[in-house]
């Protein structure tokens, strides 16, 4: 009786088919299973920061892996809205976009960085990329509105911004820009003034990155915006008057 002979292509076909299988469970689980934990997590912080807001206390500083704001971002439609949390470890970018805790706070002189997934974990910087210069990007916190506008991109002009605001992207704040790509490691993109790192701020900035490509930690995306308006929640309630951004459309 002949028998049968498994060749090496055969094995190699095998552990490809396998390989192929494994790849496709781990995509589907960064890309469906993180999103459904972390739809959790961020409604549960959600339902905090209502809390917190109704009941405020005299502390303001958040403590680490607590929401303290909200992020809008009217391009990406109405239902982009999420708390920020503070930190920036796994455990705080789980529950959404998180503070790093060396940057200013929204309103602040200087920069508010927040960092966020792009796939999976509710993936709530995805589509960075198609921001657009002059797009907006709003910060609740408990007292004011804070409305950021997207830097010059590939050359369009900001004339969202001030003519003071405009004069200063041709001097101190010149080499910041509206979105770039760099590695993992430059932190100069959360200094201060972006890219400078002993310059005096005299604007207020917020820098968003993450990870570039989809599915990769090889890169960084960053996005900087420069703020252009700080609206107080004149009533008791924390309501009163909302930016005009928030109605915008892309």
């Amino acid at each position: 009786m002949k028998k049968s002979r498994i060749s090496i292509a055969q094995v190699l076909g095998e552990l490809f088919l396998t390989a192929g299988v494994v790849l496709l469970l781990f995509a589907f689980y960064e890309a469906f299973w993180t999103n459904v934990e972390s739809g959790k997590l961020q409604d549960q912080a959600q339902q905090e920061l209502d809390e917190q807001w109704k009941n405020p206390r005299q502390n303001l500083t958040p403590e680490l892996g607590e929401a303290f704001a909200r992020m809008y971002i009217p391009a990406f439609g109405p239902d982009f809205e999420f708390a920020i949390i503070e930190g920036t470890d796994e455990n705080d970018l789980l529950r959404g976009p998180g503070h790093y805790e060396d940057t200013q706070m929204p309103g602040e002189v200087g920069n508010f960085g927040v960092a966020g997934h792009r796939v999976g974990k509710g993936a709530p910087f995805n589509d960075l990329g198609a921001l657009e210069t002059c797009d907006a990007i709003v910060v609740e916190t408990a007292t004011n509105w804070v409305t950021y506008r997207v830097l010059p991109i590939d050359g369009h002009p900001a004339d969202c911004l001030s003519t003071e605001q405009q004069a200063k992207l041709a001097g101190e704040y010149s080499g910041v820009q509206g979105r770039h790509i760099t590695v993992p490691g430059d932190v100069g993109v959360l200094a201060a003034v972006p890219s400078l790192a002993d310059a005096p701020a005299t604007e207020g900035i917020i820098t968003l990155t993450t990870c570039h490509p989809q599915f990769s930690n090889a890169e960084r995306m960053i996005v900087h915006a420069m703020e252009v308006e700080n609206l107080p929640k004149s009533n008791s309630d924390g309501s009163g008057q909302r930016p005009s951004a928030l109605e915008e459309t892309a």
